[in-house]
């Protein structure tokens, strides 16, 4: 579906926890998150830190849109 999306001409942000398999579904702009259970927190730090964790997945999520990519790429 991320391909298709990307196809009409809208970015795509693929935030996923097994970064082999959103390559192998051809995600251009791959995110790795947390944990399985937990993509986009942890739940053994603190709330604030959680929250400035969160934060960062999706902030960094929303820079990669502006990337200018030709391959697929993770972001780090």
């Amino acid at each position: 579906m991320v391909k298709e999306i990307e196809r009409t001409g809208i970015p795509v942000v693929h935030v996923c926890t097994v970064v082999p398999i959103s390559m192998t579904v051809g995600a251009n702009r791959i995110i790795p998150a947390v944990a399985i259970p937990h993509p986009f927190g942890d739940p053994k730090l603190e709330a604030k830190d959680e929250k400035m964790l969160r934060r960062r997945l999706v902030e960094k999520a929303m820079n990669s849109l502006k990337m200018d990519i030709e391959t697929q790429t993770v972001i780090e």
